[in-house]
Formats: structure tokens, sequence, C-alpha cells
């Protein structure tokens, strides 16, 4: 009969220790609040990014209503809707979904300045300015000329 060795090595269970446990439970933490983290910001640009473009959609509807004032100096007498300075100032709500009472506002101020008066030309600039929570106050812009009789 052959006598069988009984060292220490054969009896070792193949297991992980409990540092290879903790860590890879922090490695995991870190990379769940990560995406978590990840998730939170794009939802925060993505709200951000509509507010915008319902503030830039407010703004574009102001400029296509002094496009749409009639301003003939052919015609007798002339007509001209479309007066030098500031235009009235806005307040309308944002196209924007609403859940409860958080409806956002934007204000449109609204300004006309002559460039050229041979030939006639003006500046039409509208600038919408709305609130983005405690991030602050945004603007968008948007300027264009405008010549007579078009």
């Amino acid at each position: 009969m052959i006598a069988k060795s009984h060292s220490g090595r054969g009896n070792k269970s193949a297991a992980f220790t409990l540092i290879e446990v903790v860590l890879a439970i922090v490695i995991g933490g870190i990379l769940i609040s990560g995406m978590i983290a990840s998730y939170m910001q794009a939802a925060t640009r993505a709200e951000w990014s509509a507010y915008s473009l319902a503030a830039q959609s407010l703004a574009v509807m102001r400029l296509e209503q002094t496009r749409a004032a009639k301003w003939d100096r052919l015609a007798y007498p002339p007509i001209d809707q479309l007066a030098t300075g500031p235009h009235p100032t806005t307040v309308e709500v944002l196209d924007i979904p609403v859940v409860g009472n958080n409806i956002a506002y934007a204000t449109n101020f609204t300004t006309v300045t002559t460039i050229s008066a041979n030939p006639p030309i003006k500046m039409v600039q509208v600038d919408c300015i709305w609130e983005f929570g405690s991030r602050g106050i945004f603007t968008n812009t948007i300027i264009t000329y405008r010549a007579a009789d078009q």
C-alpha cells in the first residue's frame, strides 16, 4: 500500500478574501454612482435644451410679427407700422411640458433701429429672456434687417 501525504496545501478552498470582496463592492459603488450622476446631468442638459428651444421659438414668433408689419413708403399716405424704438414688452409662457405648477415664463424685448434712410433699412432685434431654475437667467437674441416695401 502506498501512503498518502496529507499536507495543508491540498485542503485550501477556492474563495475570495474579505479584502477582495470589499474592494469589488467599492468599485461597483463608484461605477453605479458615476452612471447615476451621468444620467442626472444628461437629464438636466436635455431640460435646458427644451427651455432654450422654446425661448427661441418665442423670439422667432415675435420676429415674424415684426416682419409682417406693413411698411409701404409708396402708399398714400405712407404706412410705417414698424416704428423705430422699443416695442411693447411681452411676457409669455414657454412651450414646454408642464407638470403641476412648474409653468415657465419668458420676456420678449423687441427693438427696431433705423440703419439707413436711403435705402430704407431697419434692424429688428428680439431678446427673449428666461430663467432656468437655480442656474440663472439666459437670453436668446435674434437680429435681422428689413427693407421697406417687402
